[in-house]
């Protein structure tokens, strides 16, 4: 049975958070961005309604966006936390992030338990995700890329038609054009593309097109 992956989005910069459920009914939360009391409440009930299991949380970055739920879902779940090694000055940097946007009530994320490097292959039930190391939008940047169905959960790196931000603390733009030509552009076309911003794309579409190549 493949997996079923759902995707919900919250918080004021429209960030994309993700489910990926198995066949048993354990999940695993990606960048969980729900920033109100009502996301939260929203988030909560789908999980219970659909009698779902959390097994673990991934971070495909630690930017503000992408972890404003983190401590919500540990105080519900308390799973293993995943996260690139190299991007928790990211995550220290948030509170300060938070007050720069003007966003009263930031709660920390919490310190992840498992760090990541690249390279990794994750097994969480019948889920299977490898994990790319793609830095450049962030300096930990990496994706979820799951070869049997064809997917990759993908952060900030590729969205349709565009690409990551690289003028925020720790992007570079030459770092992010080779994380996206020599690690993204090399899966294959058919692989769908979950992006942390905006609808889904392939890597086929943005191979060809993506704006990126012009730079």
């Amino acid at each position: 049975m493949a997996i079923q992956i759902e995707g919900f989005t919250f918080n004021n910069f429209q960030e994309n958070t993700y489910l990926l459920i198995d066949e048993k009914k354990d999940c695993v939360i990606i960048d969980p961005g729900c920033s109100t009391r009502a996301e939260e409440n929203f988030f909560l009930e789908f999980i219970r309604n659909n009698q779902l299991n959390p097994v673990a949380l991934l971070n495909t970055h630690a930017h503000l966006d992408h972890i404003m739920g983190n401590q919500f879902i540990q105080t519900e779940f308390n799973l293993d936390h995943y996260l690139h090694k190299d991007d928790l000055p990211t995550l220290e940097s948030a509170p300060r992030s938070a007050a720069i946007y003007g966003i009263p009530g930031f709660t920390p994320s919490p310190t992840p338990n498992k760090l990541l490097i690249g390279g990794e292959k994750l097994k969480f039930g019948n889920i299977e995700l490898e994990v790319l190391f793609t830095p450049g939008h962030a300096p930990g940047h990496v994706v979820f890329y799951n070869e049997k169905e064809k997917f990759v959960i993908n952060g900030d790196v590729l969205f349709r038609g565009s690409f990551g931000r690289y003028d925020l603390p720790g992007g570079n733009l030459e770092t992010l054009k080779k994380s996206i030509k020599e690690v993204m552009f090399k899966l294959p076309e058919d692989t769908i593309v979950y992006s942390g911003h905006g609808p889904a794309t392939s890597i086929g579409n943005e191979k060809y097109s993506n704006p990126i190549l012009n730079y």
